[in-house]
Formats: C-alpha cells, sequence, structure tokens
C-alpha cells in the first residue's frame, strides 16, 4: 500500500468531505502517515497574507487533531506561495508515496469546486497523484463521492500503451496489488493500417500477457479500437473497475506543465476514481 500520503487542502466543502471520508478508509487498508497541507495562495490573497496564515494554521491544526483522534500519524504544514508548486516540492521533499486530492464533476456546484490548484498539481508533482471524484446530487443537494475508498483499489484498470510508462505503471501497480481482487489490463490500439489492425491487436494481446505475470492478481486482458480516452472510460463502466491507473506523460516542449492528451480526457470526463503514475 502506498504508506505516506500528502493531502492538500483549500477548507473547501469537496476538500473537507474527502478528508473526513475517504482519506481514515486509506487508512485502514494500509496507509501509514499523513501530511496535511495547505498553500495561502500568494496570487489571491487580498488580505496581510501572514495574518492569514495564522487563521489558517488554527484551521489546519483542528483538522489534524480531528484525524489523530481516529489514529491516524498526521503531520500538519501550512505554507505561503503557489498551491501547485509549493504541494509538488513539499510531496518531493517528504518523499511521499502518493497524493491524493478531490476532482470535480461537470455538475458540481461553482463555489464548492477546489479550483485549479487540483488541475495544476497533477502537471507539476512527479508523485503518483490520486483522484478522487465528486459530483453534485441535485435531489440531495449536496455533494456525493463516486467511490467507496476503503474498495477503491479492489478491481483497478491499468491502461498500457506499451511504453517505458507501461512499467512505471506496473511498479505502481505493485504497491497495493495485495488489496486487488481482479485487475483488468487494457491496449487501446489506434495506430497502423485497416488491414493491420488484426495483426496489431494479436501482438498486444500477447504483449498483456506478459504484463498479466507481473502482478499476483488474477486479470482480464483487454484489446480495444480507437480513442484510447473513450476506449478506458467506456470499459471502466462496462467492467465495473474501481479505479483507473494511467501514465502521466508530457507532450512537445511543456512536457513539465501538460499531461498527455490521453490522460488529460481521462481525468477529465472519468467519473471513475483516477491514479496518474508519472513516466518521467
Amino acid at each position: 500500500m502506498f504508506e505516506k500520503i500528502l493531502f492538500p487542502t483549500d477548507f473547501s466543502e469537496v476538500s473537507l468531505h474527502a478528508l473526513r471520508s475517504c482519506i481514515p478508509l486509506l487508512f485502514k487498508i494500509g496507509a501509514k502517515k499523513l501530511y496535511l497541507i495547505h498553500v495561502v495562495d500568494i496570487t489571491a490573497t487580498d488580505i496581510e497574507a501572514l495574518e492569514l496564515m495564522k487563521i489558517d494554521e488554527e484551521h489546519l491544526k483542528k483538522l489534524a487533531n480531528e484525524l489523530k483522534e481516529k489514529g491516524i500519524d498526521v503531520e500538519n504544514v501550512v505554507k505561503l506561495g503557489i498551491p501547485s508548486l509549493e504541494i509538488a516540492e513539499i510531496a518531493k521533499e517528504k518523499d511521499v508515496d502518493l497524493v491524493v486530492t478531490p476532482s470535480k464533476g461537470e455538475n458540481i456546484l461553482r463555489q464548492m469546486l477546489l479550483g485549479s490548484t487540483a488541475s495544476n498539481l497533477v502537471r507539476t508533482t512527479k508523485k503518483p497523484v490520486l483522484l478522487i471524484k465528486y459530483e453534485w446530487d441535485e435531489e440531495k443537494k449536496e455533494i456525493t463521492c463516486t467511490c467507496d475508498c476503503s474498495k477503491i483499489f479492489k478491481r483497478p484498470l491499468i491502461a498500457l500503451d506499451f511504453s517505458k510508462c507501461s512499467i512505471k505503471i506496473m511498479e505502481a501497480i505493485k504497491k497495493f496489488e495485495e488489496l486487488v481482487e481482479e485487475g483488468i489490463l487494457l491496449h487501446t490500439v489506434d495506430y497502423g493500417k485497416m488491414e493491420e489492425l488484426e495483426e496489431n491487436a494479436q501482438r498486444a494481446k500477447e504483449r498483456l500477457e506478459k504484463y498479466a505475470r507481473i502482478v499476483k492478481f488474477p486479470v482480464e486482458k483487454e484489446v480495444s479500437f480507437g480513442v484510447a480516452s473513450q476506449s478506458i472510460i467506456g470499459l471502466s463502466l462496462t467492467k465495473e473497475a474501481s479505479i483507473i491507473v494511467i501514465g502521466k506523460k508530457g507532450r512537445s516542449i511543456l512536457k513539465d506543465l501538460l499531461l498527455g492528451s490521453t490522460a488529460e480526457r481521462v481525468v477529465r470526463d472519468s467519473k471513475t476514481p483516477v491514479l496518474l503514475v508519472p513516466c518521467e
């Protein structure tokens, strides 16, 4: 299991919901240490930053004490700066195994959004990022998590493109393989000429067999055709995956600031939690 977890909070309702309802469940299944982080955004605050830091330190301390009462080992940190950059730096300094952050759905109320910090964070950190998905329940008039965090690693859909990134993904899977009941390995064939599709699909199946031998749990092996992001999201629903695991790769000269297009679309459109594994 990912033992050292970093959770950044901006004190929004979405963030507090994830902190109180999801994080404790991750500790029940094997996490050991929590770094609870808040960054006072120097680009957004319109009052004295040092005064705001004192207020936020007290707020964060109360949240940390709530978790400590549940038996969780918590270290709380307040920083001043640009949130995504500071969080990425702390994740590196503390050598955490995983960054966990809530991610909004399209219909969640605007005032409850985490803002751009989550999306910026997954572009800057070199650590795996687990995005917990939230939506607005119009009937209940409240935010709801789309998953059960205690079972989040139970049935992963693992998207592989057979690049060096795929090895990084499988290394991340090994961190929680004891929690997996069954996995789904997926490769999408979106290359080659029409007459080559059948041959490419057969080669993909053979390569998936090799990856299946890396893990201890049983796996289904799936080869699809078309747009990779659509295949990943669609199969995650039909196979009732508990989480999507995908590599985070850069593109062009902005590789440190942008996600690869497939991962970006999956993060944006999936209702299933997403584990982004850095590949560079």
